[in-house]
């Protein structure tokens, strides 16, 4: 079941500096025009350095520029060095570069710079990125032995069917009527493999990449995004995602004087659900129409009752933004702990699954030999 965690780093048109419609998600993508989320993180951490040593903006800008070994992120640097130069506003040079801004960095960027504590803007920004990238790590880690056990099993099945199976063969030629089903589609598969392996990586390469293509027309997205929302293990999980993502933009957003209209649409950048960015979207109207946030969120079966019981109280309560970073860091620590409990309950599977296919390999090349021993006396 893969996961995709998007983080803020997907990039919607920003409200301060109309930028194209791009990405930028936490998993490496390699291309000669693509900043990693690492390098932003980095970025962002040495400038809040250097701004709260009492360096000023510009003369910051310069500094990473040339301390930047990364040919595209010092000319990133230097044209946002550029542009303050010239009299523009950081938000706006900021924007200029949504192949590593988001619209909602420049947006808090922007509000940041109008209340004049910029410094403690991009701490949070920060440590949101590093918590974010930190989470996208440890799904990454608690998945990998399950997956690596499906690898190896592959491997292994393949090694036995190419290299073992061919010996018996002969062997097996004089009681082939006797032999046991699974043992003749087993003989069977090694002689496919065997005889016609160029065919089967070509047919599999092609339906990897129809797959693929499928899934990148709005039909195959719809369907793929219903799925994550509906299969029992797989909706509670990607709900939870979903929510902290959604909730963290939103709670810093409104926060730091951010409007909840630009939150939203932000938001709807970050989550890549067709359904639950319908969700947001709703959201949005009830807002435009007056009806608050809280609104739209009791009216989605997405959103736990929890959540939306907390919405409704900060919304009354003027703490809106103060509640929703409380949420999402909770249902961070949730999923931090569900992805754990799911890899650990993955692992005894595969491994029950291993031992059956291997009893079965071996079964199915033991009791033609006693059929033959049998035979002989």
């Amino acid at each position: 079941m893969p996961l995709e965690f998007n983080s803020l780093h997907t990039v919607t048109r920003s409200a301060v500096g109309a930028a194209p419609r791009s990405s930028l998600n936490i998993e490496l993508r390699f291309g000669p025009k693509t900043v990693s989320i690492q390098q932003r993180i980095t970025f962002t951490e040495r400038l809040v350095l250097l701004l709260e040593t009492g360096v000023s903006l510009l003369e910051a800008l310069r500094v990473l520029q040339h301390q930047s070994a990364e040919p595209l992120l010092a000319n990133i640097i230097a044209s946002i060095a550029t542009a303050v130069s010239e009299g523009k506003t950081f938000s706006h040079a900021l924007g200029q570069h949504p192949e590593m801004f988001s619209s909602t960095y420049v947006s808090l960027v922007g509000a940041a710079e109008e209340g004049g504590f910029l410094p403690q803007v991009l701490s949070q920004l920060y440590k949101m990125d590093d918590k974010n990238s930190e989470m996208s790590s440890n799904i990454r880690s608690a998945l990998s032995y399950p997956i690596f056990l499906i690898v190896f099993s592959i491997m292994v099945i393949i090694f036995v069917l190419v290299f073992i199976f061919p010996k018996f063969e002969a062997l097996f030629a004089s009681i082939h009527d006797q032999l046991p089903v699974s043992t003749l589609f087993l003989m069977a598969l090694s002689a496919l493999i065997r005889h016609h392996w160029l065919l089967l990586l070509l047919s599999g390469g092609v339906a990897v990449w129809t797959l693929h293509r499928w899934f990148s027309s709005e039909s195959g997205k719809l369907m793929r995004d219903r799925a994550k929302m509906r299969l029992p293990v797989a909706r509670n999980i990607y709900t939870q995602i979903y929510l902290s993502q959604t909730l963290s933009i939103l709670g810093m957003s409104l926060s730091n004087g951010v409007p909840i209209t630009v939150a939203l649409k932000a938001c709807q950048g970050v989550v890549r659900n067709v359904m639950f960015s319908g969700f947001i979207d709703a959201v949005r109207t009830h807002v435009n129409e007056g009806r608050g946030v809280a609104f739209g969120f009791r009216n989605s079966p997405m959103v736990p009752p929890m959540v939306q019981q907390m919405v409704s109280t900060g919304e009354q309560t003027g703490n809106l933004g103060m509640v929703m970073t409380r949420v999402a860091e909770f249902y961070e620590r949730e999923l931090a702990k569900r992805i754990t409990v799911l890899s650990k309950s993955i692992e005894p599977i595969m491994l029950i699954v291993m031992g059956v296919v291997v009893g079965l390999i071996v079964v199915s090349l033991i009791l033609p030999i006693f059929k033959l021993s049998r035979a002989v006396h």
